[in-house]
Formats: structure tokens, C-alpha cells, sequence
């Protein structure tokens, strides 16, 4: 266990952000190797691939639950120096991650060829993606378990463990990916069915990673059977905390959807070049998103411990190293767009509307560093339900004006993506305001409290104090 709530907070930052980056370009790269070794086996096995891992996306949306309510809540208890709850959180948590793996198991089994029949454009298509999926049910339900322990780390302030069992799971992917699937070395390939099942042996062989880490390695949280009994209180606890930052994450998927539809009237290079431009915008954000991720953790276990000051000082350190690597991001978006897209695409028109698009939503990027790290203090605080708020009201503010924008006769592109910067600046503006706000009703003593002596033997409303 690291205490962070002692030390530099820059310096605890900057520690925890590089093998958070690390991990998730590594998730990144495992979502891409699949479709890459994929594509020599034809149209439809591709599309099917590509289509069931929206699925996939959707299935993130309930590991981020359980993820933000364990690290909230664990936090806070290692801030207080109680490490009892904290086990009991963890606990609980690998309990409902097994409740949720097997539940994402059922669906998969059930659902698969439904959903695949519902947005596949022919059988072939139907068949890959089906097949693709029930080999890879495996993986998306074992990833609670990965969310859950990696979340318990973070939490204590442990980042690195996590980052080098996910760059061993992905290693272990590719090197399996073209042997199953192409049947290299062995004669026996076996397709998509073999993308599906080199991802789940890698994610399970993963998970026995990390539970052998925390078997010989970890002392500060453990696995304790006797803990395992189901508490409704304790479900409570953590999907209270996780369930708007789910919604959150489904709201970003919204918001993707209605972009491809709008763009839909200028063809598939449209389309590939907005795909294009928001993965290169979303792999030049990890940095910042890194950032705001480590200032979670630390906002929770100051918070835990009372030490309002020092949660206040992590969000403006946290919002200055956002914004410090978001701008100069930007300047190189505006400056030489492509260099960043270099190698994507050889297909002129698609390159060019990516360009356009980099271009112009990478004004987007300093409010959205600040939307990452405010999403993140929202987390260490324990209340997510401000973040949920800030993305429906951006969904509402940029997807129905977007459709209705796409209805006009002199409709181009540009106008989706200058809505865009404009609900995405609102969004961060609320969000500060939001936070802000959080700030004034839990970390500081109401004015009359403090001009009151400290002889006054009346109650403290918060449980944060701020020093003298």
C-alpha cells in the first residue's frame, strides 16, 4: 500500500500516470490485434469482428461500475486507516465481479446470433461475428475480475502490477492471435472462433497473474472467504458510486452513434475519417486521461482522511498537468495534423476528412482534460452523479441538434464538429461549476463554524477539515 495522502502530490501523480498510460495503450493495441490478424480471412469475417466488439463496449460500461465504486470507496478507507473496510470492499467487489462475469456469460450464450441478426448486413457476417463473439464471452466476462483487483491496487496507490500483467496478456494475444486463427505452425486454424479464443486464454491466463500477485505479493488487501457471504449494504455502497460512471460511459457511446449516423449523407470515406480522426484523438488523450486517472486515488484517500487542503491542491495540480499536455497536443494537431495521422489510411478522401476533423475538435482538448479530471475528483469524493449529469446534458445539448442539423439542405460535416467543441466547452465549464460546488459542501466548514472558538462544543457538518 502507498500513502498518498503524505508527500508530493505532483510527485505521486507523476509516478501512477506512466504505467496507467501504458496499460491502457496496451488494452488498446489487444482491441486491434484480433481485427488486424482478422482480415485476411475476408469481408464478412471482418465486419463481424468489428460489429461484435461494440458489444464489447457495452460490456465496459459495467466493469467501469464496479471499478469506480472499488477504487471510491477503497480509497476513502485507506485514507481513514481502515483497513478492515477496505478488505471488505474488495471483497465484495470480487464478489460481484464473479456475479457479473457469469451474467455476461449468460447473455453472451443467448443473445449473441439475436444481436448479431440486428445489425449484420448479410449471414456470413451473421455467422463470424456470433462465432466471434461466443469465443470471446470468456474474456469480457474474466475482465471483472482483471477491473476489480486493478481497481484495488490504484486504490491503495499501486499501479504498476497491473500495467505489466495487462502488456503480458496482450503479448500472449498476438503470439496466439496468428496461430489459432491462421493456424500458423500448427495446420489447424481456426478462424474467427480462433480470435475469440486467443483473447480469452489471454485475459484468463491474466487473471491467474494477478491472483497469484496478490496471493504472494499483496499484504495490505487479501482474499478472505469468510467475506464473500453476499451484503446488500455493501452492493449498495459500490454500485451507488459506480453506476453513474457506467452511465457516463454509455453516454460517450451515444454520442459516438449519433456521429457516424450523421455523417452517414457523405459516404464511408466520411465515416472511416471520423473513425479515424476520434481513435487518434482518443489514443493522444490517453496521457491526460492517465493524469486524471491517478488524481482519483489521491483525492480519495485525502479525503478519507479528512485533508480537504490537500484534495483541493490535487485537482488544480491534476488540472495544470491536463492542460499543460492537452495544449501542446493541440498545437501539434494544428500545426501538423499529419504527422499524427501518418500511416492510417492511403485513401486521400478519408485522410482529408480526418485532417478537417483533427483539425477542428482538437480544440476540444484542454475541456475535455479538465472533463477527465473532474470525472475523477467526482470519484474520489464518492459522488459520480454530477459526471452522469454532465454527459446527458451534453448528449442532449450535441445529439439532437446534430440530427437536426443533418435534416438541412446546406448540411456539411463541419458544423457537427464545431456543435461538438461548443457542448464540449460547456460540458467542462459545468463540470468545474459542479465540482466546485462539491468542494464548498464537503470540504469546508460553513462560515459560521468558523468564526466559532474552538471551545464551541457544536457538531462539524463535514468530515473534512480544512487547517488554519
Amino acid at each position: 500500500m502507498k500513502d498518498l495522502t503524505h508527500g508530493s502530490i505532483a510527485s505521486h501523480i507523476l509516478s501512477m500516470a506512466p504505467p496507467i498510460v501504458v496499460g491502457m495503450i496496451t488494452i488498446m493495441i489487444c482491441q486491434l490485434v484480433d481485427l488486424y490478424f482478422v482480415s485476411g480471412l475476408g469481408e464478412a469475417a471482418i465486419a463481424g469482428v468489428a460489429a461484435a466488439g461494440n458489444a464489447g463496449f457495452l460490456v465496459n460500461a459495467l466493469m467501469q461500475v464496479l471499478g469506480v465504486g472499488t477504487v471510491a470507496l477503497m480509497s476513502h478507507a485507506v485514507g481513514r486507516k481502515d483497513r478492515s473496510d477496505a478488505n471488505l470492499v474488495f471483497n465484495q467487489s470480487v464478489v460481484l465481479s464473479v456475479l457479473f462475469g457469469l451474467l455476461t456469460l449468460a447473455g453472451g450464450l443467448a443473445l449473441s446470433r439475436p444481436y448479431m441478426r440486428a445489425i449484420a448486413a448479410d449471414q456470413a457476417t451473421i455467422e463470424a461475428g456470433t462465432t466471434y463473439l461466443l469465443w470471446f464471452m470468456p474474456a469480457l466476462a474474466l475482465q471483472f475480475a482483471t477491473q476489480v483487483m486493478a481497481s484495488a491496487l490504484r486504490a491503495t496507490g499501486i499501479v504498476r502490477p497491473s500495467m505489466l500483467v495487462q502488456a503480458l496478456a496482450v503479448a500472449i494475444n498476438i503470439a496466439l492471435a496468428p496461430v489459432l486463427i491462421t493456424g500458423w505452425g500448427t495446420g489447424h486454424a481456426l478462424g474467427v472462433a480462433g480470435a475469440g479464443l486467443a483473447s480469452s486464454i489471454a485475459v484468463g491466463i491474466g487473471v491467474l497473474m494477478l491472483l497469484l500477485y496478490f496471493h504472494r505479493l499483496e499484504r495490505y488487501v487479501a482474499f478472505h472467504p469468510a467475506q464473500w457471504r453476499p451484503q446488500l449494504r455493501q452492493w449498495k455502497r459500490i454500485l451507488s458510486v459506480g453506476l453513474p460512471a457506467g452511465g457516463e460511459f454509455v453516454m460517450v457511446f451515444i454520442v459516438m452513434a449519433v456521429g457516424y449516423y450523421v455523417l452517414s449523407v457523405f459516404g464511408a470515406a466520411a465515416q472511416a475519417g471520423f473513425g479515424i480522426g476520434t481513435r487518434l484523438l482518443g489514443l493522444i488523450q490517453m496521457p491526460a486521461l492517465a493524469i486524471a486517472l491517478a488524481a482519483g486515488p489521491i483525492a480519495g484517500q485525502n479525503f478519507g482522511a479528512g485533508n480537504g487542503a490537500r484534495v483541493r491542491e490535487t485537482f488544480v495540480k491534476a488540472s495544470l498537468m491536463a492542460t499543460a499536455v492537452m495544449t501542446a497536443f493541440l498545437v501539434v494537431a494544428q500545426l501538423a495534423p499529419g504527422l499524427l495521422l501518418a500511416g492510417f489510411s492511403s485513401d486521400r478522401e478519408t485522410m482529408a476528412v480526418a485532417s478537417l476533423f483533427l483539425r477542428i475538435v482538437s480544440f476540444n482538448m484542454v475541456s475535455q482534460g479538465l472533463i477527465f479530471v473532474c470525472s475523477s475528483m467526482f470519484q474520489g469524493l464518492g459522488n459520480t452523479k454530477p459526471v452522469l449529469w454532465t454527459s446527458a446534458m451534453r448528449v442532449l445539448t450535441y445529439s439532437l441538434p446534430s440530427i437536426w442539423l443533418s435534416t438541412w439542405p446546406g448540411f456539411r460535416m463541419e458544423h457537427v464538429w464545431y456543435l461538438s467543441i461548443a457542448t464540449n466547452t460547456l460540458q467542462g465549464g459545468l463540470s468545474v461549476s459542479l465540482l466546485l460546488r462539491e468542494f464548498r459542501k464537503r470540504l469546508a466548514l460553513p462560515a459560521r463554524q468558523r468564526a466559532t472558538p474552538p471551545t464551541d462544543p457544536e457538531p462539524v457538518a463535514s468530515p473534512l477539515r480544512e487547517p488554519a
